[in-house]
């Protein structure tokens, strides 16, 4: 649905995009990363054909951007970071009208709006004025608007900036139907946690190159190449850490507080190596309250894989 090869923005010296290349297909959630200034809305505006590359391709739904941009847009839906409004139009009365400019026509319009509205939980607003709305629930408005033509890739910027909690958790869950509707979405946006949540595939990218390109879980295995095990105990903490010492699979043990014990496996030892630990516990009188490996999550793996330099 989304491929690009080799694109790149330039300005003089400066490089906003360099060389990106990557590849989306039909149902991924794509999760975009990087510092404020890495090229991520550059990137979305050039698969939206409104900007044009310096060079490399470009190929949204199997069309090139150079020479297909007027049925690109007509497949994708943008949204980006910030959006006007019209303030004196009704919620109904602005995607009516937008509705318009796809070409929506009829009795078709006013359905299409309706579902629209119901798919971002704001029916009950159709009458109410767009300026009364909420931060959140204009993004939500916005969302439907970018909808109205049923487009099979998505480009948001950011679609939770500036969101309460509460909206947060509204739009992580709207895009995860969206998801599940078959859509490609690129959503950029700094919530990470959120994002690991919801997207099947990241990219991060800081100064104009995409340093990952990547399912989420191998992403995290790129950070940690130890795993870790935490195992909370009822008591004998210190008997449970001499016993997980002596197994050839352990490099370190260390009490954390709560009588959990932080256990660090040798490199390159898998799954198979470490699911004995419990039963040798066991057997030796330990009782165990959990046992599971530590997980990395986004945050930390896109502090460990990027420096913060901006283009």
């Amino acid at each position: 649905m989304i491929k690009t090869e080799e694109l790149t923005k330039q300005y003089g010296k400066l490089f906003a995009v360099k060389n990106l290349s990557l590849e989306l297909h039909q149902g991924d959630l794509f999760g975009f990363i990087g510092p404020n200034g890495s090229g991520k809305t550059t990137t979305m505006k050039m698969l939206a054909t409104l900007l044009q590359p310096s060079y490399g391709e470009a190929y949204v739904c199997d069309l090139s951007v150079y020479t297909h941009p007027k049925e690109i847009r007509r497949m994708i839906g943008f949204m980006p970071d910030f959006f006007g409004v019209y303030d004196d139009m009704k919620v109904i009365e602005y995607l009516e009208f937008f509705a318009a400019a796809y070409r929506i026509a009829g009795d078709k319009r006013q359905k299409v709006c309706n579902e629209m509205l119901d798919l971002v939980d704001l029916g009950y607003k159709r009458e109410a004025l767009v300026t009364s709305l909420s931060r959140g629930m204009t993004q939500r408005l916005g969302l439907a608007r970018v909808l109205l033509h049923d487009p099979q890739v998505l480009l948001l910027d950011e679609p939770a900036s500036g969101l309460d909690p509460r909206a947060r958790i509204e739009m992580r869950e709207l895009l995860k139907r969206l998801g599940g509707r078959g859509k490609t979405i690129m959503v950029s946006s700094h919530i990470l946690p959120e994002l690991a949540d919801i997207c099947n595939k990241v990219g991060i990218i800081e100064r104009g190159e995409l340093l990952v390109n990547a399912d989420v879980s191998d992403v995290m295995r790129r950070v940690r190449d130890q795993p870790m095990l935490l195992i909370q105990v009822k008591d004998d903490v210190d008997k449970a850490a001499k016993i997980l010492e002596s197994e050839p699979c352990v490099e370190k043990v260390e009490i954390s507080p709560g009588k959990t014990l932080e256990v660090t496996i040798l490199h390159g030892k898998g799954i198979d190596d470490y699911c004995e630990l419990p039963t040798h516990l066991i057997e030796s009188g330990i009782r165990i309250v959990s046992f599971r490996e530590d997980e990395i999550n986004l945050e930390t793996a896109f502090m460990k894989l990027t420096k913060g330099i901006t283009a």
